[in-house]
């Protein structure tokens, strides 16, 4: 299959505007258009659906409503309690953010910024800098009994205490893999299955009929990326609360 072709060659950043600084490439690539596009996307979407502010909300206004009301009160407050409020922004600002890109990416000849580990590790990375902050700030050093299970008998605890930390330190790497991966299978598979679609098209015949199946296939797994996308995008948010109500309340919850 030619590299144009494959079903890899939209996971490839490619350089827009060549930009070197004291021997460090800065460059915009397209990778950094696509995430400015869904800053911006998320940005005029809650902006214009909210500036009327009407008594009867329209249908935009009615979905980024639904949007806050569930971040906040069905996943925040849910997890966190009312400690949770001082988050909100960050873990609402999380989710729009990967929603948009998420969903900019199902866009045919776009680009999936979510399916690049570095992107999803650094957004990953900073949740984990936030949980260590807020630990040591409310708990001072008895942050460090996060990692000692309460009632768990004293023998076992030279067991049980690596595992946690080993558990603790391994939350950035599942975090940012969990939405990388599933962003990354499934546009690899969109790929393939439109592959399948073009050449079965292309070769006439018997295959030119047969090249229903992998158009209903490809209109399924669309679907189903849709919905993957949302998905992803709140898993992301609530680990987040859940990991920074451990911060807060240790082993109280």
């Amino acid at each position: 299959m030619a590299a144009g072709h494959s079903p890899m060659a939209q996971f490839e950043v490619h350089r827009l505007i060549p930009l070197e600084i004291g021997g460090v490439d800065i460059s915009f690539t397209n990778a950094s258009l696509w995430m400015a596009l869904a800053v911006a996307a998320g940005c005029t979407f809650l902006v214009a659906s909210v500036r009327r502010d009407g008594i009867i909300p329209g249908r935009m206004q009615s979905v980024v409503e639904l949007m806050y009301d569930f971040i906040e009160r069905q996943t925040v407050f849910n997890v966190m309690g009312e400690s949770g409020k001082k988050f909100f922004p960050f873990i609402f600002s999380l989710f729009i953010f990967i929603f948009f890109t998420n969903f900019l990416g199902l866009i045919p000849y776009s680009f999936t910024v979510t399916s690049h580990i570095i992107v999803t590790f650094a957004m990953a990375l900073s949740v984990f800098v936030l949980v260590l902050i807020v630990g040591f700030w409310t708990h001072g050093l008895h942050f460090f009994s996060l990692f000692v299970p309460s009632g768990a008998p004293l023998w076992i605890m030279p067991l049980i205490v690596p595992i946690e930390i080993i558990s603790f330190l391994s939350r950035p790497i599942s975090l940012s893999v969990r939405l990388a991966a599933n962003m990354l299978a499934g546009h690899t598979m969109l790929k393939v299955f439109a592959g399948f679609i073009v050449t079965m098209l292309g070769a006439g015949g018997v295959l030119s009929v047969l090249s229903i199946a992998p158009l209903l296939a490809g209109v399924a797994v669309t679907a189903l990326e849709v919905l993957v996308a949302a998905i992803q995008a709140w898993v992301f948010a609530l680990l987040t609360c859940i990991y920074l109500n451990e911060a807060v309340h240790l082993h109280e919850h």
